[in-house]
């Protein structure tokens, strides 16, 4: 990212980011929800929430608003605007669960929760989707990672939409049978939008610029990439258009998510494809922590995805959900978060910090933020933790579930420390650390934005 303005309030989104992760792995520690409850229970609902819209959507919304204009080499929109969808995302999500306790009677019941949870998280990503959606529209035409968020940030519209008419169900708004078929046939639909199109096509699309370049490896812009691009969209498509269709209809979406999980599965095998030539063809010969550990998620989404075919081929994919859901979101989508959360916060950290003295001072290199061979404790410890939780769910012992999850917790509260320790400069040798003209950063913005 040389050259690269910093946005201001992308460390807010980190570290919010991280509270409601360390939220929910205390809460499956302490047994609430699946598997110790059913997956549509209120427990269910509150970890389900506080892990896809607490930590990784303010997780992906904090680095897009700082990645986009990097990708499209021009400035973020406005610098302004993300603070107060934070804090009506963050707001709306409080809301969220309110509402939820409140149906496992532990709060007093407040129907206008889910309605204020609706239009809180409503109004917070429409300013996301208006930040980065003039951000990119200024640099049109777009490059195709740029293109993969575009159809990202089109998958959590469709998400947030599908959102709503439940949340709104929930607080007993709806009375239109179009909208309570939605409401009854639509989350397999809610749930494939939002971690196949949300989180990961845009982690996809943003992963092939990443990885090339924080491994010195040749950005790839050839077919298989422009393929990876066309199936991903197209499984979307279907999913989110056809599905829709079919359910207004009254129809059953099976036939729907059976397309599109192909087109889907073909997007993935590119995908695949493409990452192993960017580990081949690196320049970098030993490859820093973050790109490691980004291997090992995407080693996790490999064996999801065939763990998804296989459980579709037997019919069992209604048996093991849950499990396939967990494996999604913590061994793929939060390892490969948390490894790139670890560089990328070093690497602002580094640019906000030694970037207006470079050349007049001696300043310390970006890799020497961070304290690797510690660091890298806490990523096994979350990798294994979570391979021991999904053991534990197929073998459905619920207690042991709840060990492996202190062990996700502790390596998380791990690694928030390390992001800590960079973000104070702590590991940095003291003659280093400060040289004149530079200022100590703050932890939850940055001083430079453009």
């Amino acid at each position: 990212m040389p050259g690269a303005t910093l946005s201001r309030w992308t460390l807010a989104y980190f570290a919010a980011a991280m509270a409601f992760l360390l939220l929910a792995e205390t809460l499956l520690a302490l047994g609430v929800g699946y598997p110790a409850s059913g997956l549509r229970s209120a427990g269910t609902l509150i970890v389900v929430h506080c892990v896809t819209i607490g930590w990784l959507s303010l997780l992906m919304c904090g680095a897009l608003f700082q990645f986009v204009p990097v990708l499209v080499a021009g400035p973020i929109y406005s610098n302004v605007l993300p603070l107060p969808a934070l804090l009506l995302i963050v707001g709306g999500l409080l809301a969220l669960i309110a509402g939820f306790l409140q149906l496992a009677g532990i709060l007093p019941v407040l129907p206008p929760a889910f309605l204020a949870a609706s239009l809180l998280l409503g109004s917070g990503l429409v300013l996301v989707l208006w930040t980065l959606g003039r951000t990119l529209a200024a640099a049109w035409p777009l490059n195709l990672p740029a293109q993969f968020v575009v159809v990202g940030l089109a998958s959590v519209a469709a998400t947030a939409a599908y959102g709503i008419v439940f949340t709104l169900g929930f607080g007993g708004y709806l009375h239109s049978p179009w909208l309570l078929g939605l409401q009854s046939q639509g989350l397999p639909l809610h749930i494939s939008a939002g971690l196949g199109g949300w989180l990961t096509f845009t982690a996809i699309g943003v992963s092939h610029r990443l990885l090339a370049m924080f491994m010195l490896s040749p950005e790839l812009d050839g077919a298989t990439t422009r393929w990876t691009f066309r199936l991903g969209t197209l499984a979307l498509a279907v999913l989110v258009g056809a599905g829709t269709v079919v359910l207004a209809a009254g129809g059953n979406p099976g036939v729907v998510l059976v397309a599109s999980g192909l087109a889907g599965l073909a997007c993935l095998l590119l995908y695949g494809r493409d990452v192993l030539r960017l580990y081949r063809q690196r320049v970098r010969p030993a490859i820093e922590l973050n790109s490691r550990m980004a291997a090992v998620a995407l080693g996790h989404l490999a064996v999801a995805t065939l763990l998804t075919v296989v459980c579709a081929a037997t019919g069992t994919l209604g048996s093991y959900s849950g499990l396939l859901l967990f494996l999604i979101a913590f061994g793929w989508l939060s390892g490969l978060g948390l490894a790139k959360l670890y560089k990328i916060v070093a690497f602002v950290t580094w640019l906000e910090c030694y970037g207006p003295v470079l050349g007049k001072a001696p300043t310390p290199r970006v890799q020497d933020l961070v304290v690797e061979p510690r660091a890298v404790r806490w990523f096994w410890l979350h990798f294994a933790a979570v391979d021991i939780a999904t053991l534990c769910l197929v073998l459905q012992a619920p207690l042991l579930f709840r060990a492996a999850a202190a062990g996700m917790l502790l390596a998380a509260a791990g690694i928030a420390v390390e992001l800590i320790r960079t973000r104070r400069l702590a590991n940095v040798r003291t003659e280093m650390r400060l040289p004149a003209g530079a200022h100590p950063p703050r932890l939850l913005f940055t001083f430079v934005a453009s």
